[in-house]
This record gives C-alpha cells, structure tokens and sequence, in this order.
C-alpha cells in the first residue's frame, strides 16, 4: 500500500513538474505511473524506439541522466561501497530531471516509462536493509541505463 502511495505521489510530482495542463491527461499518466509500478513486464508499456530510432532526450534534461550514469559507473568500480551516499546521489539528481523536464509530447512518455520504474530503483536502494539488498538493486539500476542507452541519447 505504501508502495502505491509513493508511487502516486511521484508519478504526480513528475507530472506537475513537467508542466502537464490538463486533468485527464494526469490522470491518465497518473494511472500509468501506477500500472508501471505493479506490471512492468506487460508489453503495452513497454519503451518504444521512434520509428526505429532512438529518442532525443532535451540537453538540459540528458545532463542529471548523464550525471546519474557518470555515478553508477564510478561506483562500480570503488571498493568501500557507500550504497546510502550513492542513493542521495541520484535522487539529487533526480530531482534536478524532474524540476527541469520541459519535454512534451511521445519522447516525453516514452522517457516516463524508464523514469518511474528507475525511481522506484533508486528508492529501493535508499531503504535497502543491509549489502547484499543493497547490491541488488544497484545491478537493477545498472540494468536500468543500459535499457535507457537503448531507447535515448
């Protein structure tokens, strides 16, 4: 339940920040957000290329992206592993995509749909229990860029 809570205060945060006008179109997306939560294998949601090409992901929005990348690959390779230092780490990061998005239209959607579930990444990682938790959330996260690689630039 706190789950669904969390995810429903995000997915509307994402959406306010993003600047979207209109009710149903929030709710709309607000129903998504909470659909990726629990079914994040159905196809239906699944990103999209844009006709076979990768989508372009606005400059000022790429840099926290690039940012969080740059910081999951360092982290890879140190040896004191500091997972809650990491976690503030992007969710600063995060925070900073989400107060700039001035994406609109398909791109826009189709960056919400690696958006939310990563989030939900950075979370579980944030309230990992102990290392091994911890370590498993950061390969989901690692996992999580190279789907982004796939589908943005």
């Amino acid at each position: 339940m706190n789950k669904l809570i969390l995810t429903f205060a995000v997915g509307s945060l994402l959406l306010y920040s993003c600047g979207n006008s209109t009710n149903e179109k929030s709710n709309n997306q607000t129903e998504v957000a909470e659909q990726n939560n629990h079914h994040h294998d159905d196809e239906s949601e699944a990103i999209e290329l844009n006709n076979g090409e990768k989508w372009k992901v606005d400059a000022n929005m790429i840099t926290h992206i690039r940012n969080m990348e740059n910081d999951i690959n360092h982290f890879a390779n140190v040896e004191q592993k500091d997972f809650k230092s990491l976690a503030e780490k992007l969710q600063s990061n995060i925070d900073l995509l989400t107060s700039n998005c001035t994406m609109k239209g398909k791109a826009h959607d189709e960056l919400h749909k690696w958006l939310l579930p990563y989030i939900d990444m950075v979370k579980e990682l944030s309230e990992a229990k102990n290392e091994t938790e911890a370590s498993e959330q950061f390969k989901n996260i690692q996992t999580s860029f190279s789907t982004f690689n796939q589908y943005f630039q």
